[in-house]
């Protein structure tokens, strides 16, 4: 029977004449022993936790001469409202916030489409702020740590993100793909190379309509 059963092991109990071990102290003692034994062998360390997700950075155009053009104070302000903003539109479109850092954001989404929507969302409304931002919406298998996204696919979204033009939602041709169908279109904006990211990778931004 052992034999049969993958990772199984006989082991022969002293002093024991019958089967049942919770009629005697020290052979129940001794049962509990093995089996503690036994399982903390079968114990192995879990992996990272690895999900599939749509990152989504947007940052704003030209924030350094927007400040310097109105002053700290009414900088400070505009940042204010921007910040606002866009974590409504987040929460309409089921995105959630990971991080912030000075005038950008980084959010998840369960699926490209509603990362396109909130990123054109955002785009359209903070101009009525008087700002503009880049985004760049990426799909990819992400590693989950302490609550925050991590891995490849991330560092990916930030360089797409950074390559886009102002005003531009620019995506992968794995967000292009993954959307087909949804009457989305997209302008071709050729082959790029993304700083430490291995290949070309053809870029697309969303057509404005």
């Amino acid at each position: 029977m052992t034999q049969r059963i993958p990772q199984a092991e006989v082991v022969e109990l002293p002093g024991l004449r019958d089967a049942y071990t919770w009629a005697d102290d020290a052979a129940h003692e001794l049962t509990i022993d093995e089996t503690e034994r036994f399982v903390s062998k079968l114990v192995v360390a879990r992996g990272p936790d690895r999900v599939l997700a749509t990152i989504l950075f947007t940052d704003i155009v030209g924030s350094t001469r927007k400040a310097a053009d109105v002053g700290d104070s009414a900088w400070r302000e505009l940042l204010a409202r921007h910040h606002a903003l866009v974590r409504g539109l987040l929460a309409r479109h089921r995105g959630e916030e990971l991080d912030t850092a000075g005038d950008g954001f980084f959010a998840a989404f369960d699926g490209p489409g509603r990362a396109i929507e909130a990123a054109c969302a955002i785009r359209d409304e903070v101009r009525k702020l008087g700002l503009e931002i880049r985004a760049g919406p990426h799909t990819g298998e992400c590693e989950r740590v302490d609550g925050k996204l991590g891995g490849i696919a991330v560092s990916i979204g930030a360089r797409i993100s950074a390559a886009a033009a102002p005003g531009d939602v620019l995506v992968s041709g794995t967000v292009k793909d993954l959307v087909a169908g949804s009457g989305l279109a997209f302008e071709d904006r050729g082959a790029h190379e993304l700083k430490g990211v291995p290949g070309e990778w053809r870029l697309y931004a969303v057509a404005h309509g």
